[in-house]
């Protein structure tokens, strides 16, 4: 049975490291406060001039260095983002540049914090059509650029980084077992940055309004992840035709630890079953699952053959999983 792959992984955090203390003396908050309601304890934090795209070719880069590859082996580039360089070209576009993929076409993927898995599911689909065969998935964000940094029930919970995945069609064992994509576009209003695209553009009234930074109904946000974030585990599960059991590792979006603690204790998964690195990346939308699985992998925490599951939540409303053998 032939299925795609993830043949390596890469990732890049910037340098700096912003702490919860440091926040204390930006809005009115604590390190406890923090700690407690989300399990963050430190972001990385793009330097000035770094964009997204940046970001993506540092960990783009070490997925290619550690699978031995060279730029023209890669025939197709997707990258999910929902802070790219530019309105256009795609940020794909701009790591192409840079990469020097001579012999790939690029393209970007929306969907905010669920962006990673909806490319993987791209990625999978175009392998298993013969229409591309390696493909480069680059999941990367730059949240501290659409970041109210006078909003303390927000510009706590976020943080910079990329993440990587090259993937190719094997035959055998090894890869995507299934992919559970959904969307509610009625519940887009929970989470979105309100102006600077065609609807509101950029206007001394929306720059006065703050309206170009990210606002979340944080509550219902919490309620609805939960619950379909169970949803897509259940779901991708079934498909897989495995059992919770069999999963050697969760790897949820790490937006706040008590929504993966409530996933936990509703699917009765046990807290070492759980990749966390939220504590100290923060919430990096579609990066982070991204980000997760290559730290996995350089920690030897998934090894051949284990089975993982991604599942994930972001604006739009979206959510998914992946189950997956290593």
């Amino acid at each position: 049975m032939y299925r795609a792959r993830i043949i390596s992984t890469g990732y890049y955090l910037p340098e700096r490291v912003v702490t919860n203390k440091e926040l204390e003396k930006l809005v009115d908050t604590t390190d406890e406060w923090i700690t407690t309601r989300t399990g963050i304890k430190e972001r990385h934090i793009a330097a000035a001039g770094e964009s997204s795209s940046d970001m993506g070719i540092r960990a783009a880069r070490w997925a290619l260095e550690k699978a031995h590859m060279k730029p023209e082996e890669i025939d197709a580039l997707i990258c999910a983002t929902a802070t790219p360089d530019h309105s256009f070209p795609a940020t794909s576009c701009l790591i192409q540049k840079a990469l020097k993929f001579t012999n790939a076409f690029a393209f970007d993927v929306s969907a905010a914090c669920s962006g990673f898995l909806y490319a993987l599911t791209v990625a999978e689909t175009m392998l298993l059509a013969d229409k591309a065969k390696t493909v480069l998935v680059v999941a990367t964000e730059k949240l501290s650029s659409v970041t109210d940094w006078t909003d303390r029930s927000t510009c706590v919970l976020f943080g910079d980084g990329a993440g990587a995945a090259i993937l190719k069609k094997e035959n055998g064992e090894r890869g995507i077992l299934s992919t559970y994509l959904k969307s509610d576009g009625t519940l887009s209003d929970l989470l979105m940055v309100p102006a600077g695209g065609s609807r509101k553009p950029a206007s001394e009234e929306t720059i006065k309004n703050r309206e170009h930074y990210l606002r979340m109904d944080g509550n219902e946000v919490f309620r609805m992840a939960v619950h379909k974030m169970i949803e897509a585990v259940e779901e991708a599960i079934k498909r897989a035709g495995i059992k919770t059991e069999d999963v050697k590792f969760f790897v949820p979006h790490q937006a706040n630890l008590r929504i993966i603690d409530a996933i936990a204790k509703r699917l009765k998964i046990k807290p070492e079953q759980m990749f966390v690195n939220l504590y100290k990346t923060g919430n990096t939308s579609a990066a982070s699952i991204a980000i997760a699985i290559s730290e996995a992998e350089e920690q030897g925490l998934i090894k051949s053959g284990d089975i993982i599951v991604l599942v994930s939540f972001g604006a739009g409303f979206t959510w998914g999983g992946i189950a997956l053998r290593w």
